[in-house]
């Protein structure tokens, strides 16, 4: 039998997706705060611990599409300007800075690309780039807890990258927000649908 060796990977947590940020998602500064005292409460739980940031280039360049600078942004594929290199709101959330001792690691996303899947970006390992899937494989990693923002676009794309890469996941949907609750709804059954598990962390702490 396999051993199991749980990550926690938090999508995109940071200050433009929550409140006053540029692109809020409303219930992002509580995904946060919650998110904190998850990590503090449960570290033992994980074998590592991986944050993923947008980590987009400013404006005059368009990200393959992803900044609507020239129309107004449809909300499904163009998007107002967020998360830009070096600025306030492309920062980790101030809850999530608070335990950032406790992450592993960083990976960053989007820098020239549209991208939402977590595994599109990159982090470094000794001084050299490295994919999440490399990081993952090299932990032993077999299972993952997944949470962030939104519900309805990085999580779900995270979620479907992470099952198609043969992963076990859990969602903890209490430490998730979504921008629609249409295509929150709709994320979720997608998610489900590829084998994914939604749950609650007071699921997890009846568990453990």
């Amino acid at each position: 039998m396999t051993e199991v060796r749980r990550a926690l990977l938090g999508v995109d947590i940071q200050r433009d997706f929550c409140e006053q940020g540029a692109l809020a998602v409303a219930g992002g500064n509580t995904v946060a705060v919650r998110t904190r005292d998850h990590l503090l409460a449960n570290r033992g739980l994980y074998a590592t611990t991986i944050f993923s940031m947008d980590h987009h280039k400013p404006p005059p360049h368009t990200n393959c599409g992803h900044f609507a600078l020239t129309t107004e942004p449809n909300y499904t594929s163009s998007w107002p300007v967020h998360c830009v290199q070096g600025t306030e709101g492309a920062r980790l959330h101030p809850a999530i800075e608070e335990v950032e001792h406790l992450i592993d690691h960083v990976v960053r996303k989007g820098d020239g690309t549209q991208s939402y899947s977590a595994f599109e970006g990159v982090t470094e390992v000794e001084g050299a780039p490295s994919s999440i899937l490399s990081v993952l494989r090299s932990a032993g990693i077999t299972d993952l807890d997944v949470c962030g923002l939104a519900t309805d676009y990085c999580d779900l794309a995270t979620v479907l990258d992470a099952r198609g890469l043969g992963f076990e996941v859990r969602v903890l949907v209490d430490l998730t927000a979504g921008v629609a609750p249409d295509t929150t709804g709709e994320a979720l059954a997608k998610m489900q649908q590829a084998g994914a598990m939604l749950v609650t962390v007071k699921d997890i702490d009846a568990t453990t």
